[in-house]
């Protein structure tokens, strides 16, 4: 037995025996090159570089430590102004004037002002063009022109729970900020508050390693052509073309979400030779929208984070006070019902709730039934004026809008509107008179321009707070409700997985106080369930409404051929009774025309 064990282990030991002899080896070739390495070494330390420690490590904490500075806001947007829509000098010009346009509609309709506005691009170099937006707004006072032009992350509107066009004070002294770097020329403001103030100039630019206003001038000026308002000039490296993602289609658009404002629009080819002419979109109503008020957030949508924050900095002495003043729709009662869920005393000071409570306080309030939040903090546009401003706009033969009721996704209130313009004037050239008579209409002059062909995709227009959204179409939750929304119901082709074909204009607009766009250049709404539900329940409605009117459209023409076949026979018909019954020619005549009038009022289209 001990004989066969030392003859299994034999080829086990072997090896073993074999590679104690090779590491030794290793280990008298590692001795040798060290000794040649240390020699070596010897001779050439005074031209060798240092040496790394054992762990290859370059430097030290202290030494990254003083490489280490705080980034202003406006250093990080300088050098990634591709965030802000600044990518393209083509897009750089449409954002810039996109910034202005909004920022002077939102401070019209807060001052209850009915907008006017005027837009000129001019241009001053090979690749240099001016822009400059004015508008008949309030003003703004001198202390404040500084802080709004030249600096970002500053404005009024951030925290305010309400229907506005801007969100976070970054657009217009970006826009500046751009200018700036490609030019390094300053922004020019001229603003007025009243008749009885003199107008005030600026011309400013953005200290971007401190995010704040750099004053070149300041002056004022006796005469100015505005009673009130504010001028804003910003020159920059800049592209001007026309086209779907271009600035006449922004402002084309703008003019049909806000039906309450006059735009002149003069572009760089006005005055030129074989140039354009200056562009007036008259309004289509003079009533405002209506005010949108500030409301408070909902419970439902604020996080555990920013709970334990508001309980920190609330100034409410106990925990119910806190809930029913910093919060919407909670009452007594709902305030009984989260704190028995999170075993809370209602009395319980706020500032003194630790993590732990405030996690069960912010579960309790996830599961409790609240109201959702009221919607009087929303603006819509109507569908009345929807289709005012499409039919002002848009030449098409037929058009339908709905309005949705107001919804909520993370506690925020948002409302859905969407409205169709479908077909070439004329459409199929048919109408149907009060007598049942079917007859082809007046020719009408046919244009191509929002409604595009029979054979191409449908176009789509969105818009968020009333501001058209041209790019990122394919990530926008729009396109998405668009694309998912069965439109063979309704009449007209869709590839699968694609958008439908058809000459059809869609138009969609989401009114909220807080519009989740994809990135800050806001030119895309993020894909949220809730609002593409929505989306695609307020397109089902326009839909059927062009499908009822698709299917008329086709039974109009077949009827209005058919019966053109059987009127060329009538008068046949009326010669054959003629002779039959021997009628003089004016019985004949008369028995033609019953028969025709029999034939156009026999069915019902």
């Amino acid at each position: 037995m001990e004989a066969s064990k030392s003859g299994a282990n034999a080829p086990l030991l072997f090896d073993l025996e074999q590679d104690g002899k090779a590491e030794g080896m290793k280990a008298k070739e590692g001795r040798k090159s060290a000794k040649g390495e240390s020699s070596r070494d010897t001779s050439e330390s005074e031209s060798a570089p240092p040496k790394k420690d054992e762990g290859g490590r370059r430097a030290t904490a202290q030494e990254l430590a003083t490489k280490q500075r705080e980034i202003s806001v406006s250093e990080f947007f300088t050098k990634n102004r591709h965030l802000l829509g600044f990518d393209s000098p083509l897009k750089a010009l449409l954002t810039a004037v996109k910034e202005a346009v909004d920022n002077s509609l939102d401070a019209c309709e807060e001052a209850g002002i009915l907008p006017e506005i005027t837009v000129e691009i001019t241009k001053t170099g090979e690749d240099r063009f001016r822009m400059a937006v004015e508008d008949n707004g309030p003003g703004i006072v001198p202390e404040q022109i500084g802080k709004v032009f030249g600096k970002l992350l500053y404005g009024s509107k951030f925290h305010k729970l309400s229907q506005t066009r801007g969100q976070q004070g970054i657009g217009i002294s970006a826009a500046g900020m751009y200018g700036q770097l490609t030019t390094g020329l300053p922004v020019r403001i001229v603003s007025r508050t009243s008749k009885k103030q003199p107008a005030h100039e600026y011309q400013l630019s953005i200290d971007t390693l401190r995010n704040k206003p750099d004053i070149h001038e300041s002056k004022t000026m006796d005469e100015w052509h505005q009673e009130h308002g504010t001028r804003v000039e910003i020159e920059m490296e800049a592209r001007y073309q026309r086209g779907d993602k271009s600035v006449d289609m922004y402002l084309k658009e703008t003019a049909i979400a806000n039906p309450h404002l006059t735009l002149h629009y003069k572009d760089p080819t006005v005055g030129s030779e074989g140039g354009s002419q200056l562009v007036t979109y008259e309004r289509a109503t003079k009533h405002l929208p209506p005010e949108a008020v500030e409301i408070k957030p909902h419970p439902h949508g604020v996080e555990l984070g920013r709970l334990i924050a508001m309980l920190k900095e609330t100034e409410s002495r106990t925990l119910s006070s806190f809930l029913q003043e910093e919060f919407v729709r909670v009452g007594p009662k709902v305030v009984d019902d989260i704190c028995s869920r999170a075993k809370v005393s209602e009395k319980s000071r706020p500032a003194q709730i630790a993590r732990e409570e405030a996690s069960a306080l912010h579960t309790a309030i996830q599961s409790a039934k609240i109201m959702s939040p009221p919607t009087n903090c929303l603006s819509p546009i109507g569908e009345e004026l929807i289709l005012a401003g499409l039919k002002k706009e848009i030449e098409a033969d037929f058009y339908c809008a709905t309005t949705r009721p107001a919804a909520v996704y993370r506690g925020n209130p948002f409302q859905i509107e969407a409205g169709i313009a479908y077909g070439k004037p004329g459409g199929v050239g048919l109408e149907l008179t009060e007598e049942g008579r079917i007859q082809k209409r007046k020719s009408v002059v046919v244009t191509e321009d929002l409604v595009g062909d029979a054979d191409a995709q449908v176009r789509i227009l969105r818009f968020a707070n009333r501001v058209p959204l041209l790019y990122q179409q394919g990530a926008c939750a729009v396109t998405r409700a668009v694309i998912e929304t069965n439109w063979k119901n309704y009449g007209l082709s869709q590839p699968k997985g694609s958008l439908p074909i058809g000459p059809c204009a869609v138009f969609v607009h989401i009114a909220s106080v807080w519009v989740p766009f994809t990135s800050e250049s806001k030119e895309a709404i993020a894909n949220y369930d809730e609002i593409v539900d929505e989306i695609e329940l307020a397109l089902r409605e326009c839909g059927r409404k062009l499908g009822q009117y698709i299917r008329k459209g086709k039974r109009l023409q077949s009827e209005f051929n058919k019966r053109s076949y059987i009127e060329k026979y009538i008068p046949h018909i009326g010669i054959a009774l003629q002779e039959i019954l021997d009628l003089s020619d004016p019985d004949r005549d008369q028995t033609v025309a019953v028969l025709d009038d029999v034939l156009q009022k026999s069915r019902k289209v």
